[in-house]
């Protein structure tokens, strides 16, 4: 039955048709072009944060190797969504065919839930560096940070393929038009003529265990390292310590913020124009303020920034 569903979409040659975010504004080339330069400079912000962490040796370190993953997630996560939207708008297509629409699904979900596990290694990572130093070579080594990352990656690929067959295998006979910019699981799900009750039910349960395993990490680590930070003799290092703290966690409250929403919050709480808000909050402008926050308030990334810069010079210097 699921598998003749699954066939049946995905030769429907209708496909499924996005209704994005231009249709809300009175200015759609204005926002192309705005989104067109903030997925820019998330991909430019990213890639380069990405390229300074491998290149530079005084970056090799469990920190940098995590938010490296995380400017990975973020190139990622963007690209699945916008090209398309903008190529939607430049070429005045708005459909999306069922195969499309399921990849585009599974991509964003393991994304998105690789993210979650991730800023919970990220939080684990600080906790070690700051309440346990002497051990942090130890605890921290080459090889844990590689199994923290892998599990991140994989865990996110488990929602993935979870998520995706089960949504895509329900029955569309509705209107195709999916009132977001993206196939999004909630928008989607709109669009069955079955009953999903059960598996919205599902679909909760498993947010709330994704999201409950990540904050209880988060938030066990920050109560400690708050409690150390609060002994701490130096002056300077409770400065350094709470301005590293209080980056990931601006990055944890703007991305597990709009999950919670989206997710976890009843159906008289959403409304499309909202849910299409809350995911440009999290899938277009979080990407492009993660290397903005890991980079203006870290030395360390600003003083390899500027050798590259300085080498640049002196290499074209050299040329001319």
């Amino acid at each position: 039955m699921e598998n003749s569903t699954w066939m049946t979409n995905r030769n429907d040659m209708s496909g499924f048709i996005l209704v994005g975010l231009f249709s809300q504004t009175e200015h759609p080339a204005l926002l192309c072009a705005v989104i067109l330069v903030i997925f820019l400079m998330a991909l430019s912000g990213n890639s380069i944060l990405i390229f300074l962490i491998h290149s530079s040796i005084h970056l090799h370190t469990p920190m940098y190797f995590f938010i490296s993953q995380l400017s990975l997630m973020d190139v990622m996560y963007i690209s699945v969504t916008v090209p398309k939207m903008l190529m939607d708008q430049v070429l005045d297509v708005n459909k999306i065919s069922a195969p499309e629409c399921g990849m585009q699904m599974f991509l964003y979900v393991t994304l998105a839930g690789s993210e979650f596990f991730l800023l919970a290694s990220m939080a684990y990572d600080r906790y070690v560096a700051i309440c346990h130093p002497l051990r942090y070579p130890v605890l921290m080594n080459h090889r844990v940070c590689l199994s923290l990352a892998s599990g991140c990656w994989f865990l996110g690929s488990v929602d993935g393929f979870l998520f995706t067959p089960i949504t895509m295998t329900f029955p569309f006979c509705r209107s195709r038009a999916i009132h977001h910019f993206f196939c999004e699981v909630p928008a989607v799900l709109k669009l069955s003529c079955s009953d999903t009750s059960l598996y919205e039910i599902f679909m909760y349960l498993c947010c709330v265990l994704m999201l409950l395993i990540p904050v209880t990490v988060i938030s066990g680590s920050y109560y400690f390292i708050l409690l150390t930070i609060h002994r701490m003799s130096s002056a300077e290092g409770r400065k350094k310590a709470f301005a590293t703290c209080s980056s990931h966690m601006a990055v944890v409250i703007l991305f597990y913020g709009a999950a919670v929403y989206t997710y976890m919050l009843p159906s008289s709480y959403h409304s499309p124009e909202k849910d299409m808000m809350v995911s440009v909050f999290y899938t277009i402008l979080t990407p492009v303020l993660n290397p903005l926050i890991y980079s203006l308030r870290n030395k360390d990334v600003m003083g390899a920034l500027k050798k590259m810069l300085n080498v640049g010079m002196v290499f074209q210097e050299t040329v001319k």
